[in-house]
């Protein structure tokens, strides 16, 4: 029986799951994503990390906030056309004072093929800072371990509020497949 190796995932995906890890990360709220199917598909086979699958990204933020109120540090992942769906619901984050991570994979950049993502995809940092959210961009796999270790110190030590925007180039060109 011939069976397709699975291809290892890239260094920066697996940089971002170890700085969770490391850095105590117990419940990880999603929807899913295929810039982010390797932090879910290892949160899901650790025993340590409470995996929550959301219907929509705005639930994240409640998911988030009532970790830490139960002494948990959660994390949300989501792409930036989810930043759109959670303005309204980071007034929670700002009235409870609740410190905040989201790592969010970037559409409507690098070579997009789906018209749709473009003006959310272009807002992004904006909406997130408009709402007292820090921005922190990686661009390039060797500077997304850092970024995401820095976001983590800035969160869970001081407090703050933080996005973590993966750059589209990371990810890769999306195809669009027509069948027929």
């Amino acid at each position: 029986m011939n069976e397709t190796p699975v291809p290892a995932p890239p260094s920066w995906q697996e940089d971002v799951f170890a700085a969770l890890k490391n850095r105590g990360i117990q419940q990880i709220a999603y929807v899913p994503d295929a810039g982010h199917s390797h932090v879910i598909d290892e949160a899901r086979r650790d025993p340590g990390i409470h995996d929550v699958v959301l219907t929509t990204e705005e639930e994240g933020v409640a998911v988030v906030s009532g970790a830490w109120l139960g002494g948990q540090r959660a994390v949300l992942l989501m792409q930036s056309s989810g930043v759109g769906n959670c303005v309204n619901m980071f007034s929670l984050l700002e009235m409870g004072r609740f410190p905040f991570l989201t790592l969010v994979t970037m559409r409507g950049e690098y070579a997009e093929f789906n018209p749709w993502q473009g003006p959310m995809g272009r807002t992004t940092g904006q909406a997130l800072e408009l709402m007292g959210v820090t921005v922190l961009r990686a661009d390039y796999p060797d500077e997304v371990g850092d970024t995401v270790e820095a976001a983590l110190d800035s969160v869970f030590g001081a407090g703050e509020r933080v996005a973590v925007l993966l750059g589209q180039k990371l990810i890769g060109r999306k195809k669009w497949e027509r069948n027929g």
